[in-house]
């Protein structure tokens, strides 16, 4: 039979190619598939990128907002009050009725509900327990976006949520209502990068997935640059700014999300093939390339494989029939029972937290600037993306490791000198700029961490993973405010630290650079062991 099947072949055209049904099955791994047939970042991925990671932007509108709608703003003494205004002092040895906010009490929730002096604690309370609901969040829908809701799914029901949450935001009649409903938003808040990053970075080929990760933080930034526009316009009414900051998620939900596709890794991992192979076909259709008929997906301990016979094809078919349909998972159990996902797990968790320490302890630090607000903020927008730009650019050159290592100390060192040199005299213009400096190392750390701790982990823990760094991003953002608040040079001291310590931390890390994405823990640990 093989001798008649191979005369057969010898009568075909030479220069006639053969009909991929012909070809042997070839079974491949998405980052394979997308190396050899698809393409690693064509017009398909640019489209899917842009579109998925227009969810940064929601995410720091919905975060900064409290910037706005919680400052404390001028005041002024009532005519023939008797009391006298300086720009440097509080209003609480002032007597009630000898001076008035200058726009109003409408203007800010501090305005409105007294959130001064004795009460002013109330301000940083509301902030810490949105970062407590974003931690919170992050775990949630880390895990449902691994398992049941997928990486689309919960983005759909983030994004909901959090323009529910920020409509009924504006209504808040009391304080503690308006907590209540922060932290709401926080918790829906809190999965929105998570998921939005993972979906727009899975499709990417593993040689461009570097630069696309690192490109998703400038969405973030655009994000709050916007944020201080809309909330110029609507700087005479926290209300309107809470309604005018939620109309944006909505307009995502019903024009964008319908042209954003499932993640091909989460429909293999769950046995969904059939989609998977879909959205894969369509990559390749939409980037002008040919994926060949007889090329498959598979799990990556079943690619870069080839069928040559008749039996082989038999019982491959069946054994990847019945693995297609065994729906693989994991949580973060799997990841701590193994020694070596649980030393990744610790040691990304710990460099998240000190990131988070210094980057919110210096954005909030921004209003120190003594300028306008929106300036102030969009400053601080600002000063990030060159920090992107430049991570994007060294991150395939110089690896993952060596640059989170630099960025994190060139940060601490330069919060050590602020907090040196402290903010007096001559000396506070020095100071400032060592802010602007630690901001610019640290924006390009935090924009790094996201795609290497991805690449630390397989794809069926790997939101698990994220989630719990996010959950320590979020941790360190509760307690920053209360660093913050010392004033004087301790703040940089405490940043500056930080930073050292979390470029000891990488130290411990592998290095992922041009290292393929496993699906499963089989595979990984086979390969990293």
């Amino acid at each position: 039979m093989s001798h008649h099947t191979e005369a057969l072949n010898d009568l075909r055209p030479p220069l006639l190619p053969p009909d991929d049904h012909e070809l042997p099955l070839e079974w491949l791994s998405v980052d394979q598939m997308l190396t050899k047939y698809c393409g690693e970042f064509g017009f398909w991925q640019l489209k899917h990128f842009i579109l998925t990671c227009i969810a940064w932007a929601l995410q720091s509108i919905h975060t900064m907002v409290m910037i706005f709608a919680d400052c404390e703003q001028g005041w002024t003494c009532e005519p023939g009050s008797g009391c006298v205004w300086d720009a440097d002092k509080s209003v609480c040895g002032l007597d009630p009725g000898s001076w008035r906010w200058d726009d109003g009490e409408g203007w800010s929730t501090v305005a409105e509900w007294g959130l001064i002096c004795g009460e002013k604690y109330k301000v940083g309370l509301v902030q810490a327990l949105f970062f407590t609901g974003c931690m919170i969040g992050a775990g949630i829908f880390g895990h449902l976006s691994d398992s049941k809701l997928g990486r689309k799914g919960s983005l759909t029901i983030v994004c909901s949520l959090s323009f529910v949450f920020g409509l009924l935001t504006s209504i808040s009649p009391n304080y503690w209502t308006y907590v209540l409903l922060r932290v709401l938003t926080g918790f829906s808040t809190g999965g929105v990068g998570l998921c939005a990053f993972v979906l727009a970075t899975e499709p990417v080929g593993p040689t461009k997935r570097g630069i696309a990760g690192m490109s998703t933080f400038y969405f973030f930034s655009i994000g709050i640059a916007l944020l201080s526009g809309i909330a110029y316009i609507f700087r005479y009414s926290w209300r309107s700014l809470y309604i005018a900051s939620s109309i944006p998620s909505i307009l995502y939900i019903v024009f964008i999300l319908p042209f954003i596709s499932e993640s091909p890794r989460w429909c293999l991992i769950q046995g969904k093939t059939d989609q998977a192979m879909k959205i894969m076909h369509s990559i390749a259709k939409s980037n002008g390339k040919h994926l060949p008929k007889n090329v498959y997906i598979a799990l990556n301990e079943e690619g870069n494989s080839h069928d040559h016979d008749h039996d082989h094809d038999t019982v491959s078919n069946t054994i990847r029939n019945e693995t297609s349909e065994t729906v693989v998972r994991g949580s973060v159990i799997d990841v701590i029972k193994s020694p070596l996902t649980r030393k990744r797990l610790f040691l990304v968790m710990g460099v998240d937290f000190t990131c988070s320490i210094v980057y919110y302890g210096l954005n909030l630090n921004v209003v120190n600037l003594k300028t306008n607000l929106y300036l102030a903020v969009l400053l601080n927008a600002i000063v990030e993306m060159p920090a992107y730009l430049l991570t994007a650019i060294l991150i395939d050159r110089f690896g993952r490791k060596p640059l989170g290592i630099g960025t994190q100390w060139f940060s601490g060192v330069f919060c050590i000198i602020g907090g040196i040199l402290g903010s007096r005299g001559i000396w506070k213009e020095v100071t400032m700029l060592c802010g602007v400096l630690g901001i610019f190392g640290m924006a390009g750390t935090f924009n790094l961490m996201f795609i290497y701790a991805m690449e630390l982990f397989p794809t069926v823990v790997r939101n698990v993973a994220l989630g719990c760094g996010t959950q320590m991003i979020q941790l360190g953002a509760i307690l920053v405010p209360f660093v913050v608040v010392v004033g004087g040079g301790f703040p940089f001291m405490v940043f500056g630290a930080c930073g050292i310590v979390g470029g000891i931390l990488v130290l411990y890390l592998p290095e992922t650079l041009n290292k393929p994405l496993y699906d499963t823990m089989n595979k990984w640990l086979l390969v990293v062991a």
